[in-house]
């Protein structure tokens, strides 16, 4: 699909162009999507489009897959780009709790909601052989180091932490501006930078992926919207959706990628998986064991 126009914009001149081949279903779902406003679509789950409409979720989904999206993910995901650029964030704040309300037991469910349609739509977006290899380069690296600022700091410490105790030496930086210079001194030869970044295509992530280059390093970009900016520059991509609406957290679906290339890494290497769990387990038997220490006596 073309980026040349609006998402908007986009949606109509696809809805045109399959107009003759959709069901009387998939044209309610379309006439709705191009004339309801961008934050009644961001907010609103599958069924609740459905009601509107006056079809089902599951026609929803296959209405948006029909028109080039992938689902009700890439939709949101579509608009949401130019929905924040054109509302504050203190705006889109009230919008999103207005539309939830209010409800508690609403709330609830919507949060699971938007939870399993990010996941959903991140495991549709895998990329085989781009894991492959990002696994492989992990698996041998002397070193990992693994950079998430902000919203995507706790995917690189939760990636870092793991890799440390299946024995892969990993450092988790978060730092941005001019004190980010005193971590990538210390990026090595044959290490692997983990990037987690979802969309904003920050400063840091040139000068992370020049010093990488400069030293020898290899690197796997953890994204949504970047992946096309940096696949040239990069040895793999990883898709990780953003949350278009901030119902759910940023770091979600970077946590889950980040679970799928340890889980492949212990069956890769089991044998250091098992030991470095069995002295992990070790240690902190003994830092729970009060009778070895005579205070506690």
């Amino acid at each position: 699909m073309e980026n040349t126009h609006s998402p908007v914009e986009q949606l109509r001149a696809q809805v045109r162009q399959l107009w003759e081949e959709l069901s009387p279903a998939e044209r309610a779902v379309c006439h709705y999507l191009i004339s309801a406003s961008p934050e009644q679509i961001l907010f609103a789950s599958a069924q609740e489009l459905g009601t509107a409409t006056g079809t089902s979720n599951a026609t929803v989904v296959r209405t948006m897959q029909r028109l080039g999206f992938g689902g009700l993910p890439g939709v949101k995901r579509a608009l949401a780009a130019e929905f924040t650029s054109a509302v504050a964030p203190d705006v889109r704040m009230r919008q999103r709790v207005s539309h939830v309300g209010q409800d508690l037991t609403g709330i609830w469910e919507r949060v699971f909601d938007e939870a399993r349609e990010r996941v959903e739509h991140c495991r549709g977006l895998l990329d085989a052989e781009a894991f492959k290899k990002a696994v492989e380069l992990l698996v041998d690296a002397p070193g990992v180091f693994v950079y998430g600022a902000g919203a995507s700091e706790p995917a690189g410490h939760h990636l870092a932490l793991k890799l440390n105790r299946r024995g892969h030496r990993a450092r988790a930086v978060s730092t941005t501006g001019f004190a980010l210079a005193d971590d990538l001194i210390q990026l090595a030869h044959g290490e692997v930078l983990v990037i987690f970044q979802p969309a904003r295509k920050l400063k840091e992530l040139t000068v992370l992926i020049d010093r990488a280059h400069a030293v020898g390093a290899n690197i796997v970009l953890i994204s949504d919207e970047l992946g096309g900016s940096f696949a040239d520059r990069v040895d793999a991509v990883l898709a990780a959706p953003h949350t278009p609406t901030g119902i759910t957290a940023e770091p979600l679906t970077g946590i889950i990628v980040a679970d799928a290339l340890l889980l492949a890494l212990d069956s890769l290497d089991e044998s250091r998986s098992v030991e470095n769990s069995h002295q992990l387990n070790a240690l902190r038997r003994q830092l729970l064991d009060t009778r070895s220490d005579p205070r506690f006596r």
